[in-house]
């Protein structure tokens, strides 16, 4: 693996996290607006979704494992199950 490929890689996954830190962002938002109280827990439940997920697609670059591969599987056998 290059080193461009490498930050390429680690630019990509601070991309995803950004992205979905700023849909968690944008709900609880939403919910303040609606008067709906978002508990603490489920932020906190959130964030730690949001970085297995940025772990996994670390561990994924370093090991040079597809994530969309593993990924589309994964869909695949829930969906046959």
């Amino acid at each position: 693996m290059s080193v461009s490929g490498l930050l390429l890689g680690i630019i990509n996954i601070a991309i995803v996290i950004a992205v979905l830190i700023l849909i968690g962002v944008i709900i609880v938002w939403f919910c303040t607006v609606m008067s709906i109280a978002v508990p603490e827990q489920v932020q906190k439940a959130y964030m730690i979704v949001v970085a297995l997920v940025g772990l996994y697609l670390l561990v994924a670059l370093v090991l040079g494992m597809p994530t969309i591969r593993i990924i589309s599987m994964l869909g695949t056998l829930h969906i046959l199950a």
